[in-house]
């Protein structure tokens, strides 16, 4: 097999891995161990994160935004060493922008148990392979746990403004209740207090997916060849996903029954949805891992802010600050119902904001007009 063969197969994990290129990262490594809602602890945590513009001497104009599932600290700029692909939200971090650097200090880590620089199952454990199967269980508050320390590190006592859409939207509730103090104002985006039955059936079809690849391995993969690891099962995971992600009628007018340029469904081609959906699972591939997809969907499907808080309106009316709720018209993976509840609940939030999209779920990535004029509003109540 050539050179140019073995570069096309996709790696074991796409995760970033000790050695390469840092890019904008920094990192915050924590010498004491994390304890976890489990009961149990985790060492040798550390976070990767990335900040834009400068902290204030009184540290009042920080900014934490937090990142979707499959998304990372690279907020903004572009895909370069150490950074596969572009900022998922470039056009609102920046000068003039709605989170305009000249202003506000935005920081933004790489959750706990991602794969783009922080501890996670592709990172070395403590003796000092990938952590693999044996990466704890994961739940929001631990995660916030781990970013609480980084704001400790910095010198932030108190975040002006605590954004994130989808699961981080989870997080972002789990700041502003299980940290009002350190929460000054809160934007959360298409997430809902608790994950449905629904949206654990979902991501329960993608874990299974993963783990009946026989490239996972029981989860100890990730020193595979190119080609040998769980990338099948993934792709799998994230054609599923996807389709959650959009709204039937964004898919229906993009591709309708067409086929794939130059095939034919009739003789065993594709059609258009379906290259899209392989496009889609192989990018995925060269920029993930399996076993942080596997984590983090686990850390979504048990989310609910309301677990040993009284219920979810009683942890809510916890979150006295002011906070903006937002869902996308088209989303049908996390429904405008789940966001009303939100609105209606959080003593500081007036109505619910909907985001007109035909994109659904990814409404809140690609409306950046839209979700920018909410940054704006959200940040004159932060002053």
């Amino acid at each position: 097999m050539t050179v140019t063969d073995v570069s096309a197969l996709p790696p074991a994990t796409g995760g970033w891995r000790e050695g390469g290129p840092p890019g904008r990262r920094a990192w915050l490594g924590q010498a004491e161990p994390l304890p976890l809602e489990s009961g149990g602890s985790l060492s040798g945590v550390r976070l990767a994160y990335e900040t834009w513009g400068r902290l204030a001497p009184d540290a009042s104009n920080a900014v934490l935004v937090l990142h979707a599932l499959t998304g990372d600290s690279h907020v903004a700029g572009p895909a370069g060493p150490g950074h596969p692909t572009a900022g998922w939200w470039d056009a609102l971090v920046g000068p003039g922008r709605a989170l305009d650097t000249r202003r506000w200090f935005v920081v933004a880590p790489n959750v706990l148990g991602g794969c783009q620089g922080s501890t996670g199952p592709s990172s070395p454990g403590p003796d000092g392979r990938p952590w693999g199967p044996s990466f704890p269980r994961l739940t929001q508050r631990d995660q916030v746990a781990a970013e609480v320390r980084l704001a400790d590190a910095l010198g932030i006592g108190r975040w002006a403004a605590v954004i994130g859409g989808s699961m981080g939207g989870m997080r972002a509730l789990e700041w502003a209740v299980g940290h009002p103090e350190r929460t000054g104002s809160l934007l959360a985006l298409a997430c809902p207090a608790a994950s449905s039955a629904e949206q654990i059936a979902w991501g329960s079809v993608q874990i299974a997916a993963i783990r009946t690849d026989p490239g996972w391995r029981a989860g100890r993969y990730h020193d595979a060849p190119p080609g040998a690891g769980p990338h099948r099962g993934l792709g799998i995971a994230r054609r599923i996903a996807h389709v959650t992600y959009r709204s039937e009628a964004e898919l229906a007018a993009r591709f309708g029954r067409e086929a794939q340029h130059g095939e034919s469904p009739a003789r065993g081609g594709r059609f258009q949805i379906e290259s899209y959906l392989d496009h889609h699972a192989a990018k995925l591939a060269r920029r993930f891992d399996a076993g942080s997809y596997v984590a983090l969907t686990e850390t979504m499907n048990g989310h609910d802010v309301g677990r040993g808080r009284g219920g979810v309106r009683a942890a809510l009316h916890r979150a006295g600050m002011p906070a903006l709720v937002a869902g996308v018209d088209s989303d049908r993976l996390f429904p405008l119902s789940q966001q009303r509840e939100l609105a209606t609940a959080l003593p500081g939030a007036d109505h619910l904001r909907v985001i007109e999209s035909p994109s659904g779920h990814d409404g809140f990535l690609l409306e950046t007009e839209q979700v920018g004029a909410l940054v704006v509003e959200l940040l004159e109540s932060a002053g």
